[in-house]
């Protein structure tokens, strides 16, 4: 089953478990969203990925160049664990986590979350990859993903015990663009995937064959 499949099949839930408001509401403040072009100054094909040095879920601190020592690293950044969308995702992608090590390729998730929400992400979701803490925002900024989430929504989030701020440590609402990168032992981006759209996610398969295309 794709990743696309299995969100197409989510929507369907939502749609029946939420009024037609918030549904209303949320198609409207994703529009805004898409007409402002954030993707466009997101990373792409070509640009150099900047360096990092992130926690994990234990607090361990991760740099990119440990990473890409031991092979191309996959980095996916996604909302946070609330989102069902990125639970999603991180299970497609966390179901072809032994195809990836067989390519020698390190897959990285990373969100805001901090490191304790980040353990649980991880432990809930059952993921046998890495899992970063990204704190402020600090490498989701660097790459041109990061976006103030519609005052709008606060109060919808709210209702449905949504708690971004709890999850992040900080009252900012800001988030990263769910995005994908496959970046080689150079440190360069080599497939690139950045939606304002956060329905819309980077098939896991079409990131294996851009991970397998590597020299």
């Amino acid at each position: 089953m794709t990743l696309k499949s299995q969100i197409d099949a989510f929507e369907v839930e939502k749609k029946a478990n939420l009024n037609s408001d918030i549904l209303d509401l949320m198609d409207i403040t994703t529009d805004k969203l898409i007409a402002a072009q954030l993707s466009q100054h997101a990373l792409k094909v070509g640009d150099t990925l900047p360096a990092f040095n992130l926690p994990n879920s234990d607090g361990t601190l991760v740099s990119s160049h440990a990473l890409l020592e031991k092979g191309p690293l996959v980095l996916s950044f996604y909302r946070g664990g609330w989102c069902p969308y990125c639970n999603i995702e991180l299970r497609a992608l966390n179901a072809l986590s032994a195809e990836f090590a067989a390519h020698n390729a390190q897959l990285v998730a990373v969100s805001p979350q901090l490191p304790d929400n980040s353990l649980s992400t991880q432990n809930e979701n059952e993921l046998a990859y890495t899992v970063l803490s990204d704190v402020e925002n600090t490498l989701a900024k660097a790459c041109g993903l990061v976006f103030t989430l519609d005052e709008r929504l606060v109060p919808v989030y709210h209702q449905l015990g949504l708690d971004i701020p709890k999850a992040n440590g900080d009252n900012s609402y800001e988030l990263p663009l769910p995005a994908t990168y496959v970046i080689d032992q150079n440190g360069v981006i080599q497939f690139a995937f950045a939606k304002e759209d956060y329905t819309l996610r980077a098939e896991p398969e079409d990131i294996l064959t851009a991970v397998k295309k590597l020299k």
